[in-house]
């Protein structure tokens, strides 16, 4: 899309969104969302920043030094590039991995985990409710972006998809989160018009352990995994809570970071757009 086609519009660059406006173009701070104009709550993710990292955690801290920094960048980017090929697929795109000269689009490592995927949705065939679904509640006082929404053998998931190397605590506390936005907003009910079914939470891993596609009933195949909810989701809700108010304790205050910056400069021009010469 072009300035030309649309006054204002959101571009990636870098990974990161930014909103160009035609005169100017701001980095949206993904830790917020707005709920109305300058009310902003944060992220889901953010909130649970302020869970305990762990001893494991300072442990590789050590091990990987001054590359933690580059390691934990790059789990990141990739995460992101695997989610956006899967809501791609998802929305009906043709997904290629090589460009229109020949070269790859993405690393080996990321299609891999996108081919994972896709093995799932060809093994399991899903009614999908909703994709990368955006939920804020200012009352709650947070936000956050589900991956889907889908139902498999008769079965409701509110599935996150997981590209890490393990399945860490705060994941279940997020779907938590994510499932109480849904029905405190109401999206529940124009989602299931004729009757909401029970929801479980499930975790996609598409980096797991697993080498076989399991026995019978099980969603599982080479290095990818379903993982269903063990615990009842109103403990989770609860830990969620706790740290969203130690959170709040520690950062209630903080506001979004919104940088901007200017288009076009020329020499020959002033900032009131008048001839200089």
């Amino acid at each position: 899309m072009t300035m030309e086609q649309a006054d204002s519009y959101i571009a990636e660059i870098g990974g990161r969104n930014y909103l160009v406006d035609g005169e100017r173009i701001q980095f949206l701070d993904s830790r917020f969302y707005q709920a109305r104009e300058d009310v902003y709550v944060p992220s889901v993710t953010t909130i649970l920043e302020a869970y305990p990292k762990g001893a494991q955690f300072y442990e590789w801290l050590k091990r990987h030094g001054e590359d933690a920094d580059n390691i934990r960048d790059e789990a990141g980017r990739r995460g992101s590039v695997v989610h956006n090929l899967t809501e791609a697929f998802d929305k009906g795109a043709e997904i290629a991995l090589m460009g229109e000269d020949g070269s790859p689009r993405y690393k080996l490592s990321e299609w891999a985990m996108f081919e994972r995927y896709v093995e799932f949705r060809q093994r399991h065939p899903a009614t999908v409710h909703a994709v990368e679904l955006n939920m804020v509640s200012e009352q709650l006082g947070y936000a956050g972006t589900l991956d889907r929404v889908m139902t498999i053998d008769g079965t409701t998931y509110l599935l996150d998809i997981k590209t890490s190397g393990a399945i860490h605590d705060p994941y279940w506390y997020q779907q938590a989160a994510y499932l109480n936005l849904l029905e405190h907003t109401g999206t529940l009910k124009k989602m299931f018009p004729k009757g909401i079914p029970e929801i479980r939470l499930g975790i996609l891993w598409l980096n797991a352990n697993t080498r076989t596609f399991g026995k019978e009933g099980t969603i599982q195949g080479p290095k990818w995994q379903l993982i269903e909810q063990k615990e009842s989701t109103l403990p989770l809700l609860d830990m969620f809570h706790t740290i969203h108010a130690v959170w709040n304790k520690a950062n209630g205050s903080m506001k979004p970071r919104l940088t901007s910056y200017t288009l076009k400069h020329s020499l020959n021009k002033s900032n009131d757009g008048t001839d200089n010469k």
